[in-house]
């Protein structure tokens, strides 16, 4: 067989539902997605309701803090959890959590509770998805085989993205109805991922030493990452572009007061850059594996930072959806190289911590950024903290590449292997 007909051969070989053929995946994956679905809902209804209720900026940016909180607090501990005791368990004691705090939001917007009894359940809410949240991720590569890790990733990453379309589109009709609703089904989605969750059977992993709760195994994961020069390089790169890229966060203001498009039109905003991530997941999962991961890693956030600049400037709702829809696009193939590096790069009794430390510089820098982003448009103008917010993902995404070599080099996701663990 000539090479070039080998190279046909594999691309008709392509199995874009791989992941799908595990039993414990698909049990996973529609728990999660209808979880994520009533997530999205909630945080559609929370965002319209405080900023109705206040007509702030600053105050969209301190729901967006207050949920940062925990993962900065509680992350670390997260992860040692994750790593040493039964991770199903874990998840379900989180959804419970979230389940409770639902509930209790709904019945905070019932009886028209102070905002601060609003910010104290979202810090509640963000402490019980914190304790899940090193879990899930190191389950992820217990549910298929090595062969399958990278078409699970970006099915689940296409998922996530399809519950920001479906989430903020429904939550946006739901507000015109009733905003309680939002909160009640947020609640009975978590709880039946929790029934989901008992089915699962995951692959056999190595058998890892039992480790006391000490600072030494607390910062384990930390060591890891910086003795790790991919991952070091890739949680520094999502963690200022995304910490300058909070614009999703002022959307209530850019529907209201710029574009004035109404609840309905606000819903679709924060819909738009998951619609166009799913597009891109479907393109993802069509196509071959990628064969420079590296190099499309740190073009896409570059590109990313492009589009948010001419968001932030638009006064058009097509030009402004269009935007966001490319946000979306060219997030969704850093998600997916980066999440697929990470677990690949770290070893089954290492990655709950190192998930966690993940969580502490990426997942709060997201809320944060909201923060920051709220903060530029209460002292400035939503214009300015967009358009700068842009600026600056761009800026980091050169100082990466100039720093990290190693991170340009990877090519084809499938190729990677574990990191020692010294």
């Amino acid at each position: 067989m000539t090479e070039s007909a080998s190279v046909r051969y594999r691309r008709v070989r392509h199995d874009s539902f791989l992941a799908w053929r595990s039993p414990s995946y698909r049990f996973y994956a529609i728990g999660w997605l209808v979880s994520m679905i009533g997530t999205r809902i909630q945080a559609t209804a929370l965002a319209w309701d405080v900023y109705d209720r206040t007509g702030e900026a600053l105050a969209l940016g301190l729901t967006a803090l207050v949920m940062a909180l925990p993962a900065m607090l509680f992350a670390l501990p997260a992860g040692w959890l994750g790593d040493r005791f039964n991770r199903i368990r874990l998840i379900m004691l989180s959804l419970a959590g979230m389940t409770l705090t639902s509930v209790g939001l709904a019945l905070a917007a019932w009886q028209q509770a102070p905002i601060s009894v609003i910010y104290l359940l979202l810090f509640l809410d963000g402490t019980a998805i914190m304790l899940g949240r090193p879990a899930r991720v190191a389950l992820m590569p217990t549910l298929v085989p090595k062969e399958s890790f990278p078409n699970a990733v970006t099915w689940t990453t296409g998922l996530m993205h399809f519950t920001s379309v479906a989430g903020p589109a429904v939550g946006g009709l739901i507000i015109n109805i009733n905003l309680l609703a939002a909160y009640w089904i947020a609640a009975a989605s978590s709880a039946l991922f929790i029934l989901l969750l008992p089915f699962l059977k995951l692959l056999p992993q190595p058998p890892a030493p039992k480790q006391p709760f000490n600072l030494s195994t607390l910062l384990a994961g930390i060591r890891f990452v910086r003795r790790t020069p991919i991952i070091l390089a890739m949680i520094t790169l999502d963690l200022f572009a995304v910490l300058f890229g909070g614009a999703v966060y002022l959307l209530p203001i850019f529907a209201q007061d710029i574009l004035q498009v109404g609840p309905q039109g606000f819903g679709w905003l924060r819909a738009a850059p998951a619609v166009g991530a799913v597009a891109m997941s479907v393109l993802l999962l069509v196509l071959p594996p990628m064969r420079r991961a590296g190099p499309a890693l740190l073009a896409n956030v570059a590109a990313f930072g492009a589009v948010t600049i001419v968001f932030g400037v638009s006064t058009s709702f097509p030009l402004s959806f269009a935007m966001l829809f490319l946000t979306g696009a060219f997030d969704n193939v850093s998600m997916v190289v980066r999440q697929t590096l990470q677990q690949l790069l770290t070893p089954d009794s290492m990655r709950g911590r190192v998930a966690a430390v993940s969580s502490v510089f990426v997942s709060a820098s997201n809320e944060l950024g909201g923060f920051e982003s709220g903060l530029v448009a209460q002292y400035f103008t939503p214009l300015i903290s967009v358009v700068s917010g842009g600026i600056g993902s761009m800026l980091v995404v050169g100082l990466v590449a100039w720093l990290a070599p190693d991170l340009r080099r990877i090519q084809r996701l499938d190729q990677v292997r574990p990191a020692p663990v010294q």
